[in-house]
């Protein structure tokens, strides 16, 4: 294991941080509970993408030709945010029972969709095609969260109830096919994750204020802490792909108080950049 890099912050006036994705030299991510989508320099430049007021934003992702999508937990949908105009890219009611929760986007523009289920019961992921029709291609998920789609064409998701990472391969129509454990977590309860260059995946272990670099099997290879905070959600980029994005809350709350602004982002410099 290496040495724990520094972490400095980059931004603390947030209320509920998720969905990081870096794209066009910004941080791109939800404030879910401030029911806002922001951008962020790596001088900590904050402006305000799209405004979502009575939404709570969750995961982020592109279309090819630049769209970005957003999963709106709570009316069950996948919006679509394109030079100032909002609209629905999906409707997910009918797949979908509870709310939805983060997602993933293939190079092709198909996105996938965690769900928010009420536990004990299961989760479930739906495939949304370019054409905004869904369905769903995994179940009995035990709170299928933060995903990650690799080079070989894999996908895998962190089930925050399951404590793991489960891998499934991706069928040329989309399907998920082949469930099988990329690494277990336990005790640690993974929210969001991102892959890295040479296949491991950092996770952000919710309940202990940790981001963590695991390996296929579960071998811990680097560990970053944030003292007394919730860890929520994570992503690598920066100009050479080495910055490691940290999103973390003072509270796990879900109706927290939308006035109370002490979410975080926090930085720190790693030594394996992220998956191309």
């Amino acid at each position: 294991m290496t040495t724990e890099p520094r972490v400095r912050l980059l931004v603390d006036d947030l209320v509920f941080g998720e969905g990081p994705r870096w794209r066009d030299d910004r941080l791109w991510f939800s404030d879910m509970h401030g029911e806002r989508v922001h951008t962020v320099d790596m001088a900590g430049r904050l402006e305000t993408v799209v405004e979502l007021p009575g939404r709570r934003p969750s995961g982020l992702g592109f279309l090819p030709e630049g769209s970005l999508l957003i999963v709106s937990m709570l009316e069950r949908e996948v919006l679509r945010w394109r030079d100032g105009e909002l609209s629905v890219h999906a409707d997910l009611s009918g797949v979908v029972e509870n709310g939805c929760n983060d997602m993933v986007v293939d190079a092709g523009g198909r996105a996938y969709v965690g769900s928010f289920p009420r536990p004990p019961e299961p989760g479930v992921i739906v495939l949304v095609e370019t054409d905004g029709t869904a369905r769903v291609v995994a179940e009995d998920l035990q709170f299928p969260n933060g995903m990650v789609i690799t080079a070989a064409g894999s996908l895998i998701a962190a089930e925050s109830l399951g404590k793991c990472f489960t891998e499934f391969t991706i069928g040329a129509d989309g399907s998920l096919d082949d469930r099988r454990p990329f690494a277990d977590t336990q005790p640690n309860t993974p929210d969001g994750i991102c892959l890295d260059a040479e296949g491991a995946v950092w996770g952000a272990m919710t309940m202990n204020g940790t981001f963590v670099r695991v390996g296929r099997g579960g071998e811990v290879l680097d560990t970053v802490s944030l003292a007394d905070r919730f860890a929520i959600a994570c992503a690598l980029g920066g100009p050479d792909g080495h910055t490691l994005f940290m999103l973390s809350a003072d509270t796990y709350a879900p109706d927290r108080d939308h006035s109370v602004r002490h979410g975080t982002l926090h930085v720190a410099e790693v030594p394996v950049p992220a998956a191309s």
